[in-house]
């Protein structure tokens, strides 16, 4: 039966319409959760108030209920967030309950901030890709290698504490804290663009050369065209498939910018939310968060202007899918090398005490008996790294469950999950961990399900992708031909066909997640002292890494060893030949080429 184009257009109306419902609801929801942090939150915010106006004044009841009638707590939570809302649309983002000043100006100046960090790391990024991808060009032929996808995994806030700590500590060439001239923007640019860059660089290195293999390209260097023409005409065919995924690294900048400005002590908007979280000042967290949301918000659309703007009418049906990607051939003894290393420190560690306190034997070297030397309270480097990657790695594996869970069951309702997705993938999972601290304090559960609520997207649109082809397949039709049900298809066709790849797809984002994780406790968002985990070992070594640095490079290490093993163990598992039977529908191919490209994005 021949579909009419009039049904065609409904049918996609009401996905879009689904997609777009779905959008809203979310976005409300995120809105109405930063209005309603008071009553959400377990610590009475007029006492917090209070001790941030006057750390002398004393809590009496009649101070807190003068206090609470001036906020409007009073009024209740209905009442105070429609006042925010009206106020909103009149442009009023209210004041400051802490300082009694306007938000909107520090909102703003937050923003101009932050904005000039992220374009200059963006400049960063493309310079680094550039330098990537223009071996590719002009050989034809292979990829960016191990560097870029080791430079694509690296957190920022990582390599933020390394810049610090060697171009600004050892070697004394560029200013370490501050936001006083061009000198202070290096930097923290360097540290935001480096990862970005090294994810454009490795996705249109990976993709390069399969498009270079095409037709067109053999027919256009017979007849005489140049190397520089064909070179841009195969970046034009490469760009617009991936753009998608380049709007999701300028919303990695944003999550990404709130690390590095806590580093390097920049007066940005991601600073701001997070000063304004720990001390429950309810407008500016409101004011910074909305513009934290609206600027990946605006980074996703631009994304698709600039995908609809090179496809061009022409191209718009021709242009929309990549040639497979050519899987990076990685030798096993890589990975092995750096599992064997990593597991052997961490098991080491775990042999030893990570709570002792010896004050005499503070900020010692390494030695025979503390082999990665003591920190400022004299425990010991080793046992604590040792420790901190247990709880670590175990709430990512948590989390990479129930991320699988959520994305199995979203995958059959791909029109909702759009709509969800797209809020979730504006919302980095520092800005998620700030609302969450906010409402229920800082600590590893708060962490956890603010990692959690934004890592399920690429893993729900890779079930989608695959639901959808499993289902058109010619078996299924011959199983329903035959009087199979619903239920039975279900449970014994689509979902063992899509659960399978889905599973490994979550299985290599699991070092990614834990990377998130450890950049919440980086930033007092996740686990609290004595806590060993490792952003939180990053952030207490800062203050005395001049004189003991490593204090804060045993954990540095350790997390570049886990994002190498992610990297290089993912390689090594997809430059595999698929033995006969292992990859049988081309559903489960193109999934197999999804999970190349998440791995790459990490979380």
């Amino acid at each position: 039966m021949k579909l009419h184009p009039h049904h065609v257009r409904l049918a996609a109306r009401k996905l879009l319409g689904a997609a777009g419902l779905t959008r809203l609801v979310c976005l409300v929801a995120v809105l109405a959760t930063v209005g309603l942090l008071p009553w959400l939150s377990q610590r009475d915010p007029a006492l917090t108030v209070l001790r941030a106006r006057s750390a002398e004044q004393e809590a009496t009841e009649e101070a807190l209920s003068a206090i609470r009638e001036d906020l409007g707590l009073d009024a209740g939570p209905l009442s105070l967030l429609g006042s925010w809302a009206s106020d909103l649309l009149h442009g009023d983002f209210g004041t400051s309950w802490v300082s009694g000043t306007d938000v909107l100006p520090s909102v703003v100046a937050g923003l101009q901030v932050s904005l000039g960090l992220m374009g200059a790391a963006l400049g960063v990024a493309v310079l680094l890709a550039a330098v990537l991808v223009a071996p590719v060009l002009v050989r034809g032929r292979g990829s960016a290698g191990a560097l870029a996808a080791m430079l694509a995994a690296v957190p920022e806030f990582l390599l933020a504490t390394i810049a610090l700590l060697v171009c600004g500590v050892w070697l004394g060439w560029l200013p370490t804290a501050g936001w006083a001239g061009p000198e202070y923007l290096v930097l923290p640019a360097i540290a935001l663009g480096v990862p970005a860059g090294g994810l454009l660089g490795r996705l249109i290195a990976d993709a390069l050369p399969a498009v270079l293999d095409e037709r067109w390209v053999e027919l256009w260097r017979g007849a005489g065209v140049s190397r520089t023409r064909v070179s841009a005409a195969a970046l034009k065919r490469v760009l617009p498939p991936l753009v998608p995924q380049f709007g999701m690294v300028a919303v990695g900048l944003t999550g990404g910018a709130v690390a590095v400005e806590m580093v390097f002590a920049v007066p940005g908007i991601g600073r701001t939310a997070l000063g304004a979280a720990k001390s429950q000042d309810l407008p500016l967290l409101q004011g910074s968060v909305l513009a934290l949301l609206l600027l990946g918000l605006v980074a996703g659309a631009v994304a698709v202007g600039v995908r609809r703007r090179l496809l061009g009418p022409a191209l718009r049906d021709a242009g929309l899918t990549l040639p497979p990607a050519r899987p990076v051939r990685t030798h096993p003894a890589i990975p092995s090398t750096l599992f064997t290393l990593l597991a052997v420190t961490i098991g080491w560690g775990l042999l030893r005490d990570p709570y002792t306190v010896n004050t005499a034997a503070r900020l010692a070297a390494p030695s025979w008996a503390h082999p990665l030397g003591t920190d400022a309270l004299g425990r010991d480097v080793l046992a604590r790294l040792g420790h901190g990657a247990a709880s670590t790695v175990g709430t990512a594996a948590a989390i990479c469950v129930l991320s699988l869970l959520v994305a199995l069951a979203l995958g059959f309702l791909p029109g909702i999950a759009a709509g969800a997705a797209d809020i979730a993938n504006a919302l980095p999972p520092v800005i998620v961990g700030i609302l969450v601290a906010a409402a229920a304090g800082p600590g590893t559960g708060g962490a956890a399900l603010a990692v959690a609520l934004i890592s399920w997207p690429a893993l729900s649109a890779h079930a989608a992708a695959l639901v959808q082809e499993v289902r058109a397949s010619a078996f299924l039709t011959a199983q329903r031909a035959m009087g199979a049900t619903p239920f039975w298809i279900l449970t014994r066709h689509v979902l063992p066909s899509v659960a399978a790849p889905v599973a490994r797809h979550a299985l290599l984002r699991l070092p990614g997640i834990a990377l998130a994780l450890a950049s919440l406790g980086f930033l007092g968002l996740g686990a609290q002292p004595p806590a060993p985990e490792w952003g939180l070992l990053l952030d207490e070594s800062r203050a005395y890494v001049e004189r003991a640095p490593w204090a804060a490079l045993a954990p540095a290490v350790a997390l570049a060893l886990l994002a190498g093993l992610a990297v290089s163990g993912a390689a090594a598992v997809q430059g595999r030949r698929p033995t006969r039977g292992a990859i049988g529908a081309s559903g489960t191919r193109r999934g197999a080429r999804v999970v190349q490209k998440e791995t790459s994005v990490g979380v």
